[in-house]
C-alpha cells in the first residue's frame, strides 16, 4: 500500500487487491480557492468527509478506467467496493454538536490487512465511546492538527491517545509556502485564500512540540505492508504535500 498527501485533508491511497490488481482511493479533494494547486487525481473510490469546498471537489478526480466514474461515498454507512471495506462514522465538525459547522464523517478503510482511519474535519475535543467502538483498532491514523476549524494540536494528542494507532499522519495544518503561492499568482480575478479553508491554521511545528518531537524529515509517500507495523511502537510520519 502507498499513501500520498496532497495538502489539507486530501490523500491518495493505492491498495493492492491481488497481483497486478490495485484500487485507488482519494479522500477529501479540495478546489483551487484553497490556495493550493489542485493535483491531478485518479481514483476508483472517492471519500468526502463533509460538504465544504476544500474537501468535496469530486470533479477533480477522474476514473482510473475510461468511460466510468469513481464510486462516491459522502456520508455514514458501511460499504464494500472492489473488495475494500469502508465504514463512515458520524461525527461533528465542531465541539457543539454541529451547531457551528455541521456534521463530519470519519472513515475507516480496511485493505491489505491494514486498517486506516481518516478523521476528516473532526471538531470534537474527544471521541465518544460509541465512535471509538466503531473505529476499533487502527494501524494508520490521519488526523487534523491545525486547530481553528478542527481540533488543535493538544486536542489531537488527546484523540490519538483514545484511538492508540500504530502510525500517525498529521494533516490539515498550515503549509508555509501556501500564502506565498497565492500572493505570487494573485490577480484581480484570483480567488482570495479562504480562511475557513485553512488560511489561519497552526503549523506542524506546534503539533510536534506537543508530542515532544523537535522535527521530522518529511517523506514524499508512505509505502507500507502489514508486516512493517511494529506493535510496541507508535510512529509519526510527516508527508510532503
Amino acid at each position: 500500500m502507498t499513501i500520498q498527501w496532497h495538502g489539507q485533508s486530501c490523500f491518495q491511497i493505492v491498495a493492492r487487491r491481488e497481483k497486478n490488481n490495485q484500487v485507488s482511493i482519494v479522500i477529501d479533494p479540495f478546489d483551487e480557492t484553497l490556495g493550493l494547486r489542485v493535483p491531478k487525481l485518479e481514483g476508483d473510490i472517492v471519500l468526502v468527509s463533509h460538504g465544504h469546498h476544500d474537501h468535496n471537489n469530486v470533479k477533480a478526480v477522474s476514473a482510473t478506467t475510461s468511460g466510468s466514474s469513481p464510486f462516491l461515498i459522502s456520508g455514514p454507512g458501511e460499504y464494500e467496493v472492489k473488495k475494500i471495506y469502508i465504514q463512515g462514522i458520524p461525527s461533528f465538525h465542531d465541539d457543539k454538536g454541529g451547531k457551528e459547522r455541521g456534521e463530519n464523517t470519519i472513515y475507516t478503510i480496511e485493505a491489505e490487512d491494514l486498517k486506516l482511519c481518516h478523521l476528516g474535519d473532526l471538531g470534537q475535543k474527544e471521541l465518544t465511546e460509541e465512535q471509538l467502538e466503531k473505529i476499533g483498532e487502527v494501524d494508520i491514523l490521519m488526523i487534523p492538527v491545525g486547530g481553528v476549524f478542527t481540533i488543535s494540536a493538544k486536542e489531537a494528542a488527546k484523540v490519538m491517545s483514545q484511538i492508540e494507532p500504530k502510525i500517525i499522519i498529521p494533516m490539515h495544518y498550515q503549509i508555509p509556502e501556501r500564502q506565498r503561492r497565492v500572493e505570487k499568482k494573485e490577480t484581480s480575478s484570483t480567488p482570495k485564500l479562504n480562511p475557513q479553508a485553512g488560511g489561519k491554521l497552526d503549523g506542524l511545528d506546534k503539533f510536534l512540540k506537543v508530542v515532544g518531537i523537535k522535527s521530522i524529515a518529511p517523506e514524499s509517500k508512505l509505502s507500507i505492508k502489514k508486516k512493517d507495523i511494529v506493535q510496541e511502537e507508535v510512529k509519526i510520519v510527516v508527508l510532503k504535500p
